[in-house]
């Protein structure tokens, strides 16, 4: 008695199209109209899916963007709050070395009363010069540091402004989004059920093969039915006599010759 033949799946090349499955695209539990059926159900599932998509249009990526936009500028206003409190920090250590300063000139001035020679007064009035360039320095930085203060809650109001703006931005493009998928939404569900029952109903060589040209295409058309009598329904180049009589036979997978799209019968619409 002869042996079984056992077949061995090939993995899948992610670069297949029509043309490299065509050969065993009949090697299915479905007969090859009911598969050209299924293929073109799950094109007019997805096609009616983009459609609902595009309502949409750029409303979830501007969302999106101007969530990312709210959470930076938010994060450069806790910067901002956090180098107004390190100037403040530093106005204070200013201001006590200004009071250790005045502190110590007083010191160095009630020695001053009994010196017992001329070096030991210049020693005690140099001391004094110096306390007192420290205290000029501990001055001059409480000035410039209280500058930087208003110059950065000037700009931390710009910023808050700004976040403001944007939160009003987000709340419109929200509230507009949501009414859209709120209004799609049933029919969305219905046309993703139809979607995954083709889809488990195709091969995965042929549902790669039907993703990638979907994917390739600006139209994401991957089956297309004949246009016109005579042209795809693609491409709308013109279809071969001996062709369209393969494909209103239902019984061969044809596939246009420019585009690399599966022809499907008219009828099937």
């Amino acid at each position: 008695m002869a042996k079984k033949t056992k077949k061995i799946d090939t993995p899948i090349d992610q670069r297949e199209t029509f043309v490299s499955i065509q050969k065993n695209f009949a090697d299915s539990d479905l007969s090859v109209s009911e598969k050209l059926q299924t293929l073109y159900a799950l094109q007019q599932a997805d096609t009616e899916i983009d459609k609902i998509l595009q309502l949409r249009g750029e409303l979830p990526v501007e969302v999106e963007h101007l969530e990312a936009e709210i959470a930076d500028l938010k994060a450069k206003s806790a910067r901002i709050a956090e180098q107004i409190e390190a100037y403040t920090k530093s106005i204070a250590e200013n201001k006590n070395n200004i009071s250790d300063c005045d502190a110590q000139i007083e010191k160095y001035k009630s020695q001053l009363e009994n010196v017992a020679n001329s070096r030991e007064y210049d020693s005690l009035n140099k001391e004094i010069e110096n306390q007192g360039l420290l205290r000029q320095i501990a001055e001059k930085n409480i000035y410039e540091t209280k500058e930087m203060i208003m110059n950065k809650k000037g700009e931390a109001e710009i910023v808050k402004e700004k976040i403001s703006v944007r939160q009003d931005d987000l709340k419109a493009k929200k509230e507009e989004l949501s009414t859209i998928v709120e209004s799609t939404a049933k029919e969305e569900e219905r046309l993703r059920a139809v979607r995954e029952n083709c889809a488990a109903k195709i091969d995965a060589r042929t549902m790669s093969a039907y993703e990638r040209i979907r994917s390739s295409c600006n139209n994401h058309l991957a089956v297309v039915s004949v246009f016109n009598n005579d042209s795809c329904g693609g491409c709308f180049n013109t279809i071969a006599p001996q062709r369209l009589i393969d494909i209103a036979s239902n019984k061969k997978m044809i596939i246009c010759e420019y585009c690399g799209r599966i022809l499907v019968n008219p009828d099937f619409e």
